[in-house]
């Protein structure tokens, strides 16, 4: 009885290690199973390993500044070439920065070549005129007035007294005669005149004839003359005798000035006047201090700062093509808001194909090299077996699933025109092409 009761219990024990070996087994076959990736294996000793295709050259690419997108200058599948433009946002704003300090920058540097430059000759000439012209002043001041500046003085009232006295009086019986006669002899000639017009204004050519002419000059001889009786008879105007009398004004004062003696404040004045003069030519005569020249040039420095960050700006709205290449994708349209760092395009350069490992552990890493040889065979086309070679290990692994992977990448010797982005394919690392069955 003993005997059978062992028999079953080591029938029972065996019965639940099997059920937990294939429960586990199943476990690890589940779609989408949190196990541990396993290793590289090893064929004929060489690394077997997964990899996808990747271009020679690829990028993600994003706007550097935030804005409303103005222009989409590309499709996918365009091939662009380095530097070419390919997205630009709405930039009226920096074009107008742009504008601004450039103006700015523009009035800076002139500030500072006319600092550079110093004064004007036609500048130094002025002060010195304005300065003997004050030393002039205070030498009559000092010395009084001469007897020849008096009698100019005299003679100019005296004039100007004659010439309202004149105005005044009005015209004499001959001068109304004289316009009268002047008058008539106009009006008789412009009468003669228009009767040798009436004779021939018949003909087509009449503007061409003497007599046209003659009627003219006739009848602006009449109104020269009408004009000059009619000034005669009526006298000066309101105007003319105004000015007479102003001009009686200022002589008058200009000679009570001369017969005034000067006042010791008025000397005062005239001496600082000079003073004043003086110093204001010696500084225009210096030039320029440092201290203005080197603020001047502070300012031009400042806006040229300022003018390369609005540039920077308006560059930050245009996106360009780092390298030559074909655009992947395009995710992006006219009028929408971008933000900075949002991947809007992929551009890749697909002159070349590369592969790139996913699953080489640390355990397998450690026996590839550069330039070791490798094996290709593709997923999606089992009929291609391609060669190559390691060409560069990425030094830093990346923790996946609890292991350390990381990634080879592969050159081809040939390519193939059916090879495509992401495609998986099989790699033997070390291995013999001969080898592969």
């Amino acid at each position: 009885m003993k005997r059978v009761n062992l028999i079953f219990f080591v029938i029972c024990l065996m019965t639940f290690f099997g059920y937990t070996v294939f429960a586990h087994r199943e476990s690890d076959s589940e779609p989408g199973s949190t196990a541990e990736i396993l290793p590289p294996s090893k064929a004929n000793g060489a690394i077997i390993s997964e990899a996808v295709v990747v271009p020679m050259q690829s990028a993600s690419l994003s706007m550097a500044a935030a804005g409303v997108v103005g222009e989409v200058l590309i499709q996918e599948n365009d091939i662009v070439t380095e530097g070419q433009l390919l997205i630009r946002l709405e930039d009226s704003q920096q074009r107008a920065s742009i504008a601004q300090a450039e103006a700015k920058l523009l009035g800076a540097r002139a500030r500072l070549e006319e600092l550079m430059g110093g004064n004007r000759p036609q500048e130094i000439v002025a002060a010195e005129a304005a300065l003997n012209a004050a030393k002039a002043n205070l030498l009559q001041l000092s010395e009084g007035v001469s007897a020849e500046d008096m009698r100019i003085a005299e003679a100019t009232l005296a004039e100007s007294q004659q010439v309202l006295q004149e105005l005044d009086k009005g015209p004499n019986d001959a001068e109304i005669i004289d316009a009268q006669v002047r008058l008539k002899n106009a009006e008789a000639e412009l009468q003669r005149a228009q009767s040798a017009y009436n004779q021939v204004k018949w003909r087509n050519d009449v503007g061409a004839l003497p007599e046209s002419a003659a009627l003219q000059k006739a009848t602006n001889d009449y109104e020269a003359a009408k004009a000059n009786y009619d000034v005669v008879l009526n006298g000066a105007s309101q105007t003319e005798r105004a000015q007479a009398v102003a001009n009686v004004q200022k002589a008058q004062a200009n000679l009570d000035k001369l017969l005034a003696p000067p006042s010791e404040n008025s000397i005062a004045a005239a001496r600082a006047e000079v003073a004043r003069l003086q110093a204001e030519l010696e500084l225009i005569q210096a030039g320029s201090r440092v201290e203005k020249i080197q603020s001047a040039a502070s300012e031009v420095f400042a806006a040229e700062a300022a003018l390369e960050e609005a540039k920077s700006s308006l560059a930050k709205t245009e996106l360009r093509a780092p390298f030559a290449g074909t655009i992947a994708s395009l995710d992006l349209a006219v009028g929408e808001y971008v933000s900075p760092g949002r991947t809007v395009l992929q551009l890749a350069d697909f002159t070349e194909w590369y592969l790139e490992t996913e699953d080489l552990t640390e355990v397998s890493v450690v026996n590839v090299k550069r330039d070791t040889p490798v094996t290709v065979t593709m997923d999606a086309i089992p009929d291609l077996q391609l060669t190559g070679h390691v060409v560069r290990i990425k030094p830093l692994g990346e923790n996946k699933q609890g292991d350390v992977i990381y990634t080879a990448l592969v050159q081809l010797d040939e390519q193939d025109g059916r090879l495509r982005w992401n495609m998986t394919a099989e790699v033997r690392i070390g291995a013999d092409p001969s080898e592969q069955n």
